[in-house]
């Protein structure tokens, strides 16, 4: 964990509101989650089956999800923990779920309430469920 983060957990630690406390987990021996300095989180989940790499200066918003698996690896209908990689400078908005094998490039905006399931690139702003691109930042 790089130097300056800061997890929030409180109800009223953030405006917007934060239903759950911060929680980072880590499934399975030799798991790592990695994540860059200054990077914020308010009632943000992370929950590490593979792998997740979180970048400098990321902004998660209130009751953000992060995750690499389905949680239930007993269960034959789950597919396999696949790594999630969010670059620099990302703007996760309120709400939004990063699934397993999503991948969002530098400085890109992720709307609230999004469902991230698969490749955003750098320098953009996507939304929706499925996770789309609205429009180039650059």
């Amino acid at each position: 964990m790089g130097d300056g983060c800061t997890f929030l957990s409180g109800h009223t630690d953030n405006l917007i509101g934060i239903n759950r406390p911060c929680i980072v987990s880590v499934y399975n021996t030799g798991t790592l989650v990695k994540i860059g300095e200054n990077t914020g989180f308010s009632g943000t989940v992370i929950g590490a089956f593979a792998g997740i790499t979180i970048g400098k200066n990321v902004k998660c918003g209130a009751n953000t999800l992060i995750t690499d698996g389905d949680w239930h690896p007993e269960d034959p209908r789950s597919g396999k923990p696949r790594p999630v990689e969010i670059g620099d400078n990302v703007w996760l908005g309120v709400g939004a779920m990063v699934l397993k094998g999503a991948k969002i490039g530098e400085n890109s905006v992720i709307g609230a309430g999004s469902v991230v399931r698969g490749v955003i690139p750098a320098n953009v702003v996507a939304a929706g469920d499925p996770c789309k691109i609205i429009r180039s930042l650059v």
